[in-house]
């Protein structure tokens, strides 16, 4: 994810919907509605609860950070750099780069799900969805397609994403909440257990894992914070604009969610498969069997349209940061088309190897699940140092001038920073424990891929800074690079 430098705009202003709908289209991703449809009425509460202690936090905080450092470099690095130093805020960046390596297999393997449910067998399409050899092949076709696509630059790439927001999210989206609406209006039977509770049963702890992963779903909100200066009166406009955006959010994510419920019963939803079986059985009620392959298409095209921006985009802020003399010259090389070459061709053998995974783990099912998991633990610890960071630099830069403020004092400030730090903190714990729902396999590869991963990519970055040497920066970029305030 990159936090691109931003000022605040003269001319044009984005309106309170405008903004409020690109937030939607940044966060909004329908692979998840299946972990959640296990829950039935209890995935309600999960995504409230994750709305108020995670989503208007991360939102609100991220703003005051943007509008802070509006005309500096650096994003994330630079403030949890500010707060605590340029060790940390490397260590933010680099987090937020390998997550989201980590998390192009999981996001590929639904799309693989999407191309193999564009015939119109079902029982075959659910058996070619399920054979780990051909997601293998489709995950790793994909994402290098995708990663020569961007090494010819971001024109092409921006013009996919604008459009696969809108044909593989918010339209499908859409009419997943119209069908299950129509179904029940005309006498569908209701699959979903209307007995039970709004609250979860917090008895069983390991039930509670699938549901800690909604905390990903929200994740992404602090990209937003970079159009916080433009906006007009943003100490007004911003903050209904994230309220509109959340309300709209969490509305898709829980109908959408009970949409699919409503026709799969809790006992058959599959991780990977589930979204295309519930539009499947939509259809084939609708008698519209015919539109199985176009919304498959959609699905599938709006999964490439993600891939392919955020194959450019967060090795971007990290390629800026590296240029600056915190990553070696092998990462600093550039094509003629100014593309960061050598970290995206690193990036893509990272992602090879994650999806050979599947020769170790027993289903395409667990593996996703798996490396879901390890990418909510590393975007989780980057979140709780912003969290913390904000908090700190409210002492550390007092007087530093704010254009967007989180309440007049620091109450309001403390307040939703540690929402913010306690949601993604329990998180993280959560994600450790294995799913009581799916067979992940041994429990020991289990938790030593969650283990030793998290500590191998967080000592990574520490060692790379603690070995930098000043032959590391290039001196243009580093000019252009803003010094930390400490620095000064």
């Amino acid at each position: 994810m990159e936090t691109k430098k931003t000022t605040s705009s003269k001319g044009f202003k984005l309106s309170v919907m405008t903004l409020a709908i690109m937030n939607v289209t940044a966060v909004v991703s329908l692979r998840g509605l299946a972990a959640e449809a296990e829950y039935g009425l209890s995935s309600a509460f999960y995504y409230l609860f994750a709305a108020i202690v995670f989503l208007i936090p991360t939102a609100m905080v991220a703003a005051e950070l943007a509008a802070m450092f509006s005309d500096k470099q650096g994003g994330v690095f630079r403030w949890v750099g500010e707060a605590f130093g340029a060790r940390a805020g490397f260590l933010a960046i680099f987090l937020q780069w390998i997550q989201s390596t980590i998390w192009y297999p999981t996001v590929l393997t639904f799309g693989a799900v999407s191309i193999a449910f564009i015939g119109m067998n079902q029982q075959h399409d659910m058996a070619l969805a399920s054979n780990k050899f051909f997601t293998i092949v489709v995950v790793l076709a994909i994402y290098w397609i995708a990663t020569l696509v961007a090494l010819k630059g971001l024109s092409w790439v921006g013009k996919v994403s604008k459009w696969g927001g809108m044909i593989g999210t918010i339209i499908p989206a859409g009419l997943l909440i119209v069908m299950g609406v129509i179904y029940l209006m005309t006498g569908g039977q209701n699959q979903m257990n209307m007995h039970q509770s709004f609250f979860p049963d917090l008895n069983h702890f390991d039930n509670l894992v699938l549901a800690s992963s909604i905390f990903l779903f929200y994740a992404g909100m602090e990209m937003m914070g970079i159009h916080v200066m433009e906006v007009k009166n943003p100490a007004r406009n911003y903050p209904r604009a994230i309220i509109i955006g959340a309300l709209m959010t969490v509305s898709i994510f829980i109908l959408g969610t009970f949409a699919l419920g409503l026709i799969i019963p809790s006992n058959e939803i599959n991780l990977t498969q589930s979204l295309l079986v519930g539009f499947d059985r939509y259809f084939e009620y609708l008698h519209l069997s015919w539109a199985k392959p176009i919304i498959a298409i959609a699905l599938m095209f709006g999964v490439l349209a993600g891939v392919l921006t955020w194959v450019a985009g967060p090795s971007r802020g990290i390629y800026a940061v590296g240029k600056a003399g915190y990553l070696p010259p092998f990462f600093q090389r550039a094509n003629k088309a100014g593309v960061q070459r050598n970290i995206l061709l690193i990036q893509g053998c990272i992602v090879t190897l994650l999806s050979l995974l599947f020769v170790v783990m027993p289903s395409v099912q667990s593996f996703y699940q798996i490396l879901s998991q390890l990418t909510v633990l590393l975007y989780l610890i980057m979140y709780m140092l912003m969290f913390s960071a904000a908090i700190v630099l409210r002492y550390k830069m007092k007087d530093t001038p704010r254009p967007f403020r989180i309440g007049q004092g620091n109450g309001l400030m403390w307040l939703l920073a540690l929402l913010g730090f306690a949601g993604a903190l329990l998180a993280f714990v959560l994600s450790f424990v294995p799913p009581a729902q799916i067979a992940t396999g041994s429990k020991t590869v289990w938790y030593s891929v969650l283990i030793i991963g998290c500590v191998v990519v967080v000592v990574i970055p520490l060692i790379i800074y603690a070995m930098r040497k000043p032959s590391w920066r290039d001196a243009q970029a580093a000019a252009d690079f803003a010094p930390f305030h400490w620095e000064k």
